[in-house]
């Protein structure tokens, strides 16, 4: 029924959440939760078009979610215990969702690029990283965040591949193979890049 990405999300969870699934698009997510671990679900979207999908799902497995057309948290009621699960966006959207001063104490965060910068936000925010797992999911890479409300601070490489993945050699191993492959393809002249991929690279192999 999942995707290999939403299914390590759902694992996350724990029975009997409630949970907000913030762009919930198919909102297949919100009925597997309901469905098989009792989780009472909203699940929202800006696109109406999303949000039919969902109701149409919704119908077809006979769960109660509640789906609503909104712009992320906006006009939806948080509690602290809450699970807000915001997944396939790219970060500065995730960023504009999470602006606001009604935030649980739980959130679980997938962003499709600049992850660093998500990581320092989510810091700021008050948050601390408490897992994180990298996936691959039909040839694309994917990294799933939990965190709680916790106050800390990370240094430039916890930032940079995340306070726990910095530690999982085979995750390192995947980023210096890709570093690798970028700069066998950059020009032997364009020095200045070439350095910051070798630099890099070097730091995370001294991680190994």
């Amino acid at each position: 029924m999942l995707s290999k990405r939403l299914q390590a999300i759902a694992d996350l969870i724990p029975a009997n959440s409630r949970v907000i699934d913030v762009g919930c698009d198919h909102g297949l997510l919100s009925i597997y939760l309901s469905k098989y671990k009792n989780c009472a679900c909203i699940a929202t979207d800006i696109s109406k078009y999303a949000v039919d999908s969902a109701i149409k799902n919704v119908n077809k497995y006979q769960v109660e979610v509640e789906v609503v057309v909104t712009d992320g948290l906006n006009n939806i009621n948080i509690d602290n215990t809450d699970y807000i699960v915001i997944a396939g966006m790219g970060t500065y959207t995730i960023m504009h969702i999470l602006n606001t001063k009604n935030l649980s104490d739980n959130l679980i965060i997938s962003s499709q690029n600049h992850l660093k910068e998500l990581r320092m936000f989510l810091v700021d925010l008050g948050y601390k990283i408490e897992q994180e797992i990298w996936l691959e999911d039909n040839d694309k890479d994917y990294i799933i965040l939990k965190l709680i409300k916790k106050d800390i601070q990370y240094n430039e490489l916890e930032y940079e591949y995340g306070p726990i993945l910095i530690n999982n050699d085979a995750y390192i191993e995947h980023v210096i193979n890709k570093k690798e492959s970028i700069l066998q393809k950059i020009p032997l002249d364009k020095y200045i890049i070439r350095t910051k991929y070798e630099n890099e690279i070097n730091k995370l192999k001294q991680k190994l």
